[in-house]
């Protein structure tokens, strides 16, 4: 899938009907995934926290927080960048691209949107207190 070395691959490039809906279901929910990416890296699991969402159940991650629990358009699901590798949805050669370009875990969710006729990576700012 990410399989060129155009940086520009992983970088945020959703039109703006996701954004408006991923914006809004991510005040929701901000702290919930800054906390689980926080556990990821603490528990030495990844110091490279992925949340795959989609509006659909889907098998890529474990379920995080269901679209129905807090009234959301997206499922969140939690994952990491090994399995991204082992799905081979960034292959091993780009795996320095991926790690070049993902923001400080503290800062800003990444997350992968999986739509009918989309995927990407899209980096988002947690709220400021």
């Amino acid at each position: 899938m990410f399989e060129n070395d155009n940086q520009n691959e992983y970088q945020n490039n959703l039109d703006g009907k996701y954004l408006g809906t991923i914006t809004k279901d991510f005040v929701k929910i901000a702290d919930t995934i800054k906390e689980a990416a926080y556990q990821i890296v603490m528990q030495g699991f990844s110091d490279y926290p992925i949340f795959p969402i989609c509006k659909e159940k889907m098998a890529l991650g474990q379920e995080l927080i269901p679209k129905e629990l807090f009234q959301l358009d997206w499922n969140y699901n939690v994952s990491f960048l090994d399995e991204f590798v082992q799905r081979e949805l960034i292959t091993i050669e780009n795996m320095d691209n991926f790690k070049n370009i993902y923001r400080d875990y503290n800062e800003f969710c990444c997350l992968f949107v999986v739509d009918i006729t989309d995927t990407s990576f899209v980096f988002v700012p947690y709220p400021v207190d």
